[in-house]
């Protein structure tokens, strides 16, 4: 084989490693840690922020209470991400609705009363739901509702 084509098979596969390694996750991860009640980090080590919701921050009255109920239902599990319009907030995390079995997490969270509906527009396709959850939430007196 000539230098060449040597070269050539070189610069190729190192392109084809490349591309791989830079690929963003698919749309079934596995959650390698839960940050709060509205971000994880899955495989490859990208956070992802919840989508529709808002959960309270590490000062804020119930936030162990819903990290508790993220690590509850996702630490160690394989999910899958849907996305919306936006793909990524203003800090570079991935921006996904979130699912485990036949569970929609976004809404659980709002439904157990760990977060709120929060409409971030453009990314609104699941927030009538996620709003008729926090009102059961509310009306059940569910987590912070109480």
């Amino acid at each position: 084989m000539s230098l060449k084509n040597t070269l050539a098979v070189l610069f190729f596969s190192i392109l084809a490693l490349l591309t791989v390694a830079c690929k963003p996750p698919s749309d079934t991860v596995n959650v390698v840690s839960v940050i709060d009640g509205d971000t994880i980090v899955i495989e490859g080590g990208y956070h992802v922020r919840y989508i529709g919701i808002d959960s309270p921050e590490t000062d804020e009255f119930y936030y162990s209470e819903a990290k508790q109920m993220n690590i509850d239902l996702l630490a160690g599990r394989k999910v899958r991400l849907e996305s919306d319009t936006t793909d990524k907030d203003k800090y570079g995390r991935l921006l996904r609705y979130i699912f485990v079995d036949d569970i929609f997490v976004n809404a659980e969270m709002v439904r157990q009363g760990c977060a709120w509906a929060y409409a971030y527009q453009p990314d609104v396709k699941y927030q009538v739901y996620l709003e008729a959850m926090e009102k059961e939430a509310r009306q059940l007196k569910r987590g912070f509702w109480r």
